[in-house]
């Protein structure tokens, strides 16, 4: 009986030592996982400034990862073209919730994006709000801290169309020369702009289908001036742009 006591007590014993020695392997086995740095998500590394082997302390920033996998762009519209975007999206949501862009080299982005949200208010000095919508980025071709022009994309039928060329600007109000007809002279005619699209003005009011404004030469010429016209129509100057 004593015989077996005794080897059941070595076996504990051993059985204790083992135990022992397995704490001590998954205590090195965390430590170890601490050299071991995971991203909590899949994305694109800043630098590293930190060599193999130094010595990093508890809180120390590694480095930094940033989700590219979608951009946000943001961006701000006047109360016009605000009013103009939410009549868009009105009658057709996909025209009105689409946005392109235009990188800074001039190339169109091949991805379009979405309107995502915008503020509730417009800026009391600037009088514009602020717009956030998201291009997908599957190529990480966009990167935090790019710039580019955002294009919206509207809806306008029969609409009037000035080159922003041709318009003059005086105290706040936009003027065009219009040629008469009859004797080709030229009279200074004021409109309300809509809104502007690209190079253009959308007319509100103050010019109707069918007039002709001079497109080239307005800072050579004056109310009354009788002038010799070479016409050219408003949609080769669409095409152009």
């Amino acid at each position: 009986q004593s015989e077996y006591e005794l080897a059941e007590a070595k076996l504990k014993s051993a059985q204790a030592k083992v135990n022992e020695a397995l704490s001590v392997q998954e205590h090195a086995a965390i430590k170890l996982s601490y050299t071991k740095v995971r991203a909590p998500f899949d994305g694109i590394i800043n630098r590293i400034p930190l060599k193999l082997g130094s010595l990093v302390t508890e809180g120390s920033l590694l480095t930094t990862e940033s989700d590219l996998s979608s951009v946000f762009a943001y961006f701000n519209v006047s109360e016009g073209e605000y009013l103009h975007l939410m009549q868009s999206r009105q009658s057709n949501k996909s025209i009105g919730s689409n946005v392109h862009l235009l990188l800074a080299n001039g190339e169109d982005y091949p991805y379009a994006g979405e309107i995502e949200t915008m503020e509730t208010e417009f800026n009391d000095n600037t009088g514009a709000i602020a717009i956030r919508a998201r291009f997908p980025n599957p190529k990480h071709l966009l990167k935090h801290g790019a710039s580019g022009k955002v294009q919206l994309l509207s809806r306008v039928q029969g609409a009037v169309l000035i080159p922003q060329k041709a318009v003059m600007e005086v105290q706040d109000k936009n003027f065009v020369f219009v040629v008469s007809p009859k004797d080709n002279t030229v009279k200074m005619k004021s409109f309300t702009a809509r809104t502007r699209a690209s190079d253009f003005y959308i007319v509100h009011s103050g010019l109707s289908p069918g007039e002709s404004i001079v497109y080239e030469g307005i800072q050579n010429i004056q109310d009354g001036s009788r002038i010799n016209p070479r016409y050219i129509s408003a949609d080769s100057l669409v095409a152009i742009k």
